[in-house]
């Protein structure tokens, strides 16, 4: 299975986010915290993870007759880098984008569904809007919100420091509403 096959997936792309940070965690744990998500399913899916070594054993523990293994993920192996994604498809770009968006609304639902979820208290934000950008501006403001993410995707867990799944989407918008180029403002 290729790389962007495999993560691609809406089951393993929130396993590889339950196991970021730098989190050690069983099978059993993530199931516990998948609670959507069938057992087996999960194992299913963690066993392809370390089969392709994107999650990697840690450590092994005899537990009641049965070994338990502890999983890390490489975060090295959930790269899809420059070369992999400028060969995809278009139908790999639909796929992959109906993969995150799963992933996505399955975790909100998860939050959503935790005692004590308060999105308000928790800052949780969906936003969407347009912006007007010229090929320079689009770079900067790229370029500014990787340096922004890259710094913060390098903390570790620690006291005070809880998760927080952040996603991005950009892609260009159709032209809508009256013609800037005719002085009207957007």
């Amino acid at each position: 299975m290729d790389t962007l096959e495999l993560l691609l997936h809406p089951v393993r792309l929130r396993i590889v986010h339950a196991m970021s940070g730098g989190h050690t965690r069983t099978t059993s744990d993530l199931c516990a915290g998948l609670p959507d998500v069938p057992k087996t399913t999960v194992y299913r899916h963690v066993a392809l993870l370390a089969e392709a070594g994107v999650l990697e054993v840690a450590d092994e523990q005899r537990v009641h007759g049965a070994v338990e293994r502890h999983y890390r993920l490489r975060r090295e192996r959930t790269m899809i880098d420059a070369d992999a994604a400028a060969s995809m498809s278009l139908d790999d770009h639909r796929s992959g984008f109906a993969a995150a968006m799963a992933a996505l609304h399955a975790e909100f639902n998860a939050y959503l569904d935790r005692d004590g979820a308060d999105p308000t208290a928790d800052s949780v934000g969906y936003r969407q809007g347009t912006v007007w950008l010229s090929p320079e501006e689009l770079a900067e403001m790229v370029e500014v919100l990787r340096d922004v993410v890259v710094s913060r995707s390098r903390n570790r867990p620690a006291p005070g420091r809880s998760p927080h799944l952040l996603s991005v989407i950009l892609f260009p918008a159709d032209q809508a509403g009256p013609d800037p180029q005719a002085g009207h403002r957007p």
